[in-house]
């Protein structure tokens, strides 16, 4: 009798070590593009947004030369974080001690520094970080020496082009912000099977197919995507999936990015899982929609998919809870129906290694 074939999760203690947390963030969040935000937070000259790639506090700007740049939101004299939120501003003025930047970055203004002897204010602009667009997506790598976005999407933009979107269509509609008392792997491996959709997702199993046969799974060099095509009967389902996207796709782009296109109307959505700590994480997923569809489908599609999101958020505090209770060492992976969680957790290997 053959055996089934299965390999080995990452270790449990993984997701709720703070030293392998630390570590994560030196190997992983400083040295790999995260979506941060979207174009419309800083849509002209004048405009900021402060974001985040881990636990690198990011502020990401307009300047008055049109260029969208990126810093470490952080002021270069005593450490202070410089702004939260967006908005529009001539200057970032520190709040502790008002030293004063431009929007490209430079340093404008250090109170008394001009009447102290020998004090340069030389090289004491914002640090700069790796900022690039894709449509209205803005992704900031911590690494200012960072290979060109493009080689981490690579297909990407034509995968979703070809599932009907065009995301300089697309037009911002709302940002949904979540918490979970887990590890940031956790979530992203629940996301990246439809294994238990059948068990714990019954609104979304009544729009897609979710069989080992119909839903499809694919990698590439850094990110992967789940292929659920439309059920014959999907039209009685909480929102009406018929649409010009004809059938559910979901790519995950390492390492912590999700971007959804559901059936129906044109959508996508996306946002980062970002870790605080070993067992809590948070999300923000951005929710697009090309102009002319209705706010009514909209309204029911969003709760669709908010009842999807808090279905998760219990599957992954469970397992956070199970892990944490330090009697396994690990767990096992189904080759084919989890192969996407083997190839993110390759990818989280390599990178501790």
């Amino acid at each position: 009798m053959e055996l089934a074939a299965r390999t080995g999760t990452l270790p449990y203690a993984w997701y709720v070590d703070e030293a392998v947390a630390r570590l994560e963030q030196e190997r992983i969040f400083r040295r790999t593009w995260q979506y941060v935000g979207h174009a419309g937070q800083a849509p002209e000259p004048g405009t900021f947004f402060a974001a985040r790639c881990g636990d690198v506090p990011v502020l990401v700007t307009h300047a008055r030369d049109g260029r969208l740049r990126a810093f470490l939101n952080v002021c270069r004299h005593r450490g202070s974080q410089l702004v939260d939120g967006e908005g529009r501003r001539a200057a970032i003025q520190c709040p502790y001690h008002a030293w004063t930047y431009d929007l490209d970055g430079s340093l404008r203004k250090a109170p008394r520094a001009d009447v102290e002897p020998g004090f340069s204010t030389d090289g004491l602009g914002l640090v700069a970080l790796a900022v690039e667009t894709w449509g209205p997506f803005v992704f900031v790598n911590p690494d200012p020496d960072a290979a060109p976005v493009a080689e981490t999407l690579q297909e990407l933009p034509e995968l979703v082009a070809a599932a009907g979107v065009d995301v300089d269509a697309l037009a911002f509609h709302a940002r949904a912000e979540s918490s979970y008392a887990a590890n940031w792997k956790l979530c992203c491996e629940n996301y990246l099977e439809c294994y238990h959709c059948q068990v714990a997702h019954p609104g979304l199993v009544e729009v897609l197919d979710v069989s080992k046969e119909a839903y499809l799974l694919d990698e590439s060099r850094w990110f992967s995507t789940q292929r659920g095509p439309l059920r014959e009967d999907a039209a009685g389902s909480a929102f009406d999936p018929r649409g010009e996207i004809p059938r559910g796709q979901f790519h995950f782009l390492f390492p912590n990015a999700t971007l959804n296109i559901s059936p129906g109307r044109p959508n996508l959505s996306i946002g980062p899982v970002r870790p605080d700590g070993a067992t809590r994480s948070t999300r923000f997923l951005d929710y697009f929609f090309v102009p002319g569809v209705e706010e009514t489908w909209i309204r029911q599609f969003l709760a669709w998919d908010d009842q999807v999101g808090a279905e998760d958020t219990a599957l992954v505090e469970r397992v956070q809870r199970g892990v944490a209770a330090g009697m396994l060492e690990g767990g096992v992976l189904l080759a084919e129906s989890e192969r996407l969680i083997a190839h993110f957790d390759r990818f989280v290997t390599e990178a501790l290694a």
